[in-house]
């Protein structure tokens, strides 16, 4: 592709400051250093731009430009602190990035340091890329949506220059660690996923460690051509035609290896579908093999054999091949039993969908002819039925929103189905508030122009209009001597929602007021040592401080408590969905969501107890369901409210009772 116009003059500018800033006299090179910069910050907003700088790399430490600043000696600096000189606004990320495309020229031999050789270099810049994964491929974290911007763009431009010129080959470790780390976690959406698989399959040409490329192969596999028959035959119409030549024990080995790696790592290969097309068709009594379902999936299966095979006809193609494991989940979960699916699955099938509707849908596979509306909006159904723990909120500040899908998936799916079929059908929904009906298609705002579009279909339809009504209950309580969500939650999310509430902070004063009181209110409702034996019955839509890896207050976000349980080791741990796409974060203090080991559900995340306690600030409970708050012994109380203090309560004033005075 080539330069325009306006590119090729930003690129002569910037040589031309260059050039000014070589020839100029010690004294002066500072001068000189600003407008260089200032034409450097004009390239980095395109790809195009980032590699005229990456052409001109070499020359940069010869020219002085890091002159008389932090990053003059390479040789000193420390891959820790790239990621965050990188996301800082102004011209520190700006010399940052500079920085690191001069070490790329080192590394490639294009520019000769005394200090640094090209193998150091390129060591440098290997750790680089395994401490930045976030910027080659991009997150979908609560601090990812928070500190999305300018800064971040240029970054993750960078990296796409230094991984096409070095490889990723350096760091197939943490890339294989990364992709099983969220492939355990089964989100619905799996396009991130599916992008690293794609850049490790590029490390099977080289020489990685075998056990390395039977982990890559492994995964490449799962989204592709998996069996001895599909690599054989990889034209989709070819490999069709063969399984019609299969006898059945032929054709069950074959659905059966699809679905052992579909379980395995969550990930559906266009095969499988293809595979379960052919069966629903010919062998339906192989779909049980084909999903490797167990009993309470087959029964499900059995029970409404007509549904699911209209289902799989309908919903169930090469693009929307995730929800096949969605379908696999929706049957063991037994959502079928609920009474009102049955007819709410049949009826969006013939849904007739508002326009703007029927186009969101079809632009999720623009690639894709003959896929109507209706037909992706039952896949993004079925998975969201199936995996109401992998509903993400993508990169929009949408946590209430998502959280409310994941909630309702599990213990009111008739009411969720209801609400897509309205919001699809008719553009609006209502919900009651202190007896006023609010329709979502009368308020203003929401976020439909500006909702960031990679999300499942169903979050697709209904986010926005849960947006608008769950941001108008709020406003119409806004002034009341409390937090709006006391009111609201239980309104918003459905009548099992405790009326009890609390909070960390006085509503007038913004002051944390009673520490010690909050926190043994939690143990006493919520901890089954402390609370009577009450067990959990509903999630619970609760508050946390989201901290960075320096335990730096970030903003607030919507979680929610799945159970409360001992893990394997004997540990009471919270289990909890966090509407992020990626749930295991570091949040500082040594505090580490974790999504797999101790003991979690797909989709779950989990901390010891007083390490979730140290960030909650909101919560909800019951209080005729309570234990005695005054048994939580003292040095719990103390020990978590130094974690609070020393990371998200430094930005606040501590008033009242507290136990560190």
């Amino acid at each position: 592709m080539g330069m325009d116009m306006a590119e090729k003059e930003r690129t002569a500018r910037l040589a031309q400051a260059l050039d000014l800033l070589d020839q100029a006299k010690p004294f002066a090179k500072q001068l000189y250093q600003n407008q260089f910069f200032q034409e450097a910050t004009r390239l980095m907003d395109t790809m195009e731009g980032m590699g005229s700088l990456n052409r001109f790399a070499d020359r940069f430490d010869d020219a002085g430009v890091f002159e008389g600043g932090p990053w003059q000696d390479p040789s000193k600096l420390q891959p820790n602190l790239v990621n965050s000189s990188l996301r800082v606004d102004g011209l520190e990320s700006v010399v940052a990035l500079l920085s690191e495309l001069r070490m790329l020229s080192i590394a490639k031999g294009r520019h000769k340091h005394e200090k640094v050789s090209a193998e150091k270099a390129r060591d440098y810049l290997n750790e680089v890329m395994a401490l930045n994964l976030d910027f080659i491929f991009p997150e979908e974290t609560e601090e990812a949506r928070i500190e999305q911007g300018k800064e971040t763009e240029r970054a993750q431009r960078l990296f796409k220059v230094i991984v096409d010129e070095l490889s990723l080959k350096a760091i197939s470790k943490t890339l294989i660690q990364e992709i099983r780390r969220l492939s355990v976690q089964r989100p619905i959406m799996v396009q991130r996923i599916v992008l690293m698989i794609r850049k490790a399959e590029q490390l099977l040409h080289t020489d990685v460690e075998e056990e390395d490329r039977k982990e890559i192969e492994r995964y490449h596999s799962a989204i592709s051509r998996l069996t001895p028959l599909s690599r054989e035959y990889p034209d989709y119409k070819d490999y069709r035609r063969q399984l019609k030549t299969l006898a059945e024990k032929e054709l069950e080995k074959e659905a059966g290896a699809f679905a052992d790696s579909m379980r395995e790592t969550g990930l559906v290969s266009p095969y499988h579908v293809i595979v379960v097309r052919y069966l629903n068709r010919t062998n339906p009594h192989l779909l049980p093999v084909a999903l490797r379902l167990n009993d309470k999936g087959a029964a499900n299966l059995d029970e409404h054999n007509k549904l699911i095979r209209g289902m799989v006809k309908v919903a169930i193609h090469i693009p929307t091949r995730q929800s096949l494991y969605g379908l696999a989940r929706l049957l063991e979960r037994g959502v079928l039993s609920h009474h009102p699916v049955s007819p709410s699955l049949r009826r969006l099938i013939e849904l007739d969908l508002q326009r703007d509707v029927r186009q969101t849908m079809l632009d999720i596979f623009p690639e894709t002819e003959g896929l109507a509306a209706n037909d992706i909006l039952l896949a993004g159904v079925i998975s969201v039925l199936g995996q109401p723990l992998g509903i993400g909120q993508g990169l929009n500040p949408t946590c209430q929103s998502a959280r409310a899908l994941s909630l309702w998936s599990i213990h009111a799916p008739g009411n969720l189905l209801h609400l897509v079929a309205r919001a699809a059908r008719d553009g609006d929904i209502d919900m009651t508030f202190e007896g006023d009906v609010i329709h979502s298609k009368f308020l203003p705002g929401g976020l439909s122009p500006e909702l960031h579009k990679e999300l499942d279909p169903v979050s697709l339809v209904l986010v926005p209009h849960l947006d608008r009504i769950y941001a108008e209950m709020v406003r119409r309580v806004q002034f009341r001597l409390d937090d709006p969500h006391k009111w609201v939650n239980p309104a918003f999310y459905g009548e099992w929602i405790s009326r009890g509430f609390a909070k960390v902070f006085d509503h007038i004063t913004g002051n944390v007021t009673d520490y010690p009181a909050f926190v043994r209110l939690f143990y006493a409702t919520h901890h089954p040592e402390y609370n009577e034996g009450y067990e959990l019955i509903y999630p619970n839509p609760v508050g946390i401080c989201v901290t960075t890896v320096h335990g730096k207050m970030l903003g607030f976000h919507a979680v929610s408590i799945q159970r409360i349980a001992k893990d394997p080791e004997g540990e009471y741990r919270i289990y909890f969905y966090n509407p992020n796409n990626d749930s295991s974060q570091n949040w500082g203090q040594g505090i580490e969501p974790a999504v797999q080991g101790h003991g979690e559900v797909e989709g779950e995340s989990s901390l010891p107890f007083h390490e979730f306690v140290s960030r909650l600030y909101a919560f909800h409970f019951n209080p005729y369901e309570q234990g005695d708050a005054f048994a939580v012994e003292d040095d719990i109380v103390a020990k978590i409210e130094t974690l609070a203090r020393e990371s998200w309560g430094q930005e606040y004033n501590w008033t009242g009772k507290n136990m560190l005075g």
